[in-house]
This record gives C-alpha cells, sequence and structure tokens, in this order.
C-alpha cells in the first residue's frame, strides 16, 4: 500500500514535470479566466497558499467549464475544463499514480496508456490471426466515462492507495462540479473528460514557475 504518496505529487520536480506537459497542451482557460501565458505569475501569487490546502486537506478543486465538442457521428462529446491550477495538480497525481497502476492492466490493453498505441494493436490482432484466430471483437462502451460510479472508482483505489489525503482529493475532482450556463451543476457521476487526470501523463520535464514549492 502507498501511504504518503501527496509528498510525491507535491514534489517540486513532479511539479515541474506537470507543467511542463499543461503547458505544451496549451488549451482554453477555465472558470477563472486564467490563461496558460498568465499561469506563472498566478502561480508566483497564489501557489503557496494552495500547496498548504492540499496538505491539510482544505483544498477544493473548481468546477470545470462545459464544452461540447462535435462528433463525427453528428453527435456531441461534453468536456469539462478545469482552471490551469487544476489541471497541473491533476497532471501531478496522474505521473505519481500510472506508475503503479499501469504495470496491472492487461498486456492486450493499448488504449489510452503511455508507451503503447493503436498500431500495436492492431499488430497483435495481425499475430493472432496469424496464428489461426479467425474472429476479432471491437467493442465500445457508450457513454463509459459519463456513467463511472464514483464510490466504484474510490473503493477500486483505495485497494492500491492508504493516502487518505490523495484519496481525497481525487474525490474531490470527481465531484467538482460542471458549470453550465451561470450555474455550477453537480457531478454525481462520471469523470470529467478533460482533464488530465483521466489521461496518460508525460515524460518530458521542465521548470515550475519559481514559487515557494519545497517542502
Amino acid at each position: 500500500m502507498n501511504s504518503e504518496l501527496l509528498e510525491d505529487v507535491l514534489a517540486s520536480d513532479n511539479l515541474a514535470q506537470a507543467w511542463k506537459r499543461v503547458k505544451a497542451n496549451k488549451g482554453a482557460p477555465g472558470i477563472d479566466g486564467v490563461t496558460i501565458e498568465d499561469f506563472p505569475d498566478h502561480a508566483r501569487a497564489h501557489w503557496p497558499a494552495v500547496r498548504q490546502q492540499i496538505k491539510e486537506g482544505r483544498y477544493q478543486a473548481q468546477a470545470v467549464r462545459r464544452v461540447e465538442i462535435p462528433k463525427a457521428d453528428g453527435g456531441k462529446r461534453l468536456l469539462g475544463i478545469p482552471i490551469v491550477m487544476d489541471r497541473v495538480i491533476q497532471q501531478a497525481i496522474a505521473q505519481v499514480l500510472t506508475p503503479i497502476f499501469d504495470p496491472t492492466f492487461s498486456e492486450s490493453s493499448f488504449g489510452f496508456r503511455p508507451g503503447r498505441n493503436a498500431h500495436q494493436a492492431i499488430r497483435q490482432v495481425q499475430r493472432h490471426v496469424k496464428g489461426g484466430t479467425s474472429i476479432a471483437v471491437d467493442i465500445d462502451l457508450a457513454k463509459f466515462f459519463d456513467t463511472v460510479n464514483h464510490d466504484v472508482l474510490m473503493s477500486l483505489l483505495s485497494r492500491t492507495i492508504a493516502d487518505k489525503r490523495l484519496l481525497r482529493l481525487i474525490g474531490r475532482y470527481l465531484r467538482a462540479g460542471v458549470l453550465v450556463g451561470e450555474h455550477v451543476q453537480p457531478s454525481e457521476v462520471g469523470t470529467p473528460q478533460g482533464g488530465p487526470l483521466w489521461k496518460p501523463p508525460s515524460s518530458s520535464k521542465s521548470t515550475w514557475p519559481k514559487a515557494k514549492l519545497h517542502p
């Protein structure tokens, strides 16, 4: 079990790597209006207080901004855009959790995993076909991310993560809510697509904005 992961999340090197990834992804601002370009100054002013709030379990994740992305089939994909500060924190969490959970996944799993891609999946299917397999099944779970049960997800995470502070922080991101128009709607189910916590992290490195980030 991992009981002190929050310190790894808040480590300066990990935060620097997280900021590098978020900065490279660019993206629109969240509900606070702070842009990627504005964030270094914002971090210098606010990060020490945010860091202390996270360590004490008082940090409240901000609601995400609703964005609708057209899909090829005519439907719409609903994304939730977190504020840049929360994107950096989520990315820092993902970088710590991925090395813990990724090795436990199936060798036949290729989607949204670091170092894996669709081409590798195709090559694996081709090897199976050459080995005599005649059927390949393609399954897509409709609205999977939109229907994730929060209690089930947190229960699964707690089997490996013993750090209750980190679990609490992840739970707050799940329940942060969505700003639709002028009103925040509660997040009672699903994971808010659009945040780095639900994506594989990058291995790139950079310099975190120069605030007081040391323990």
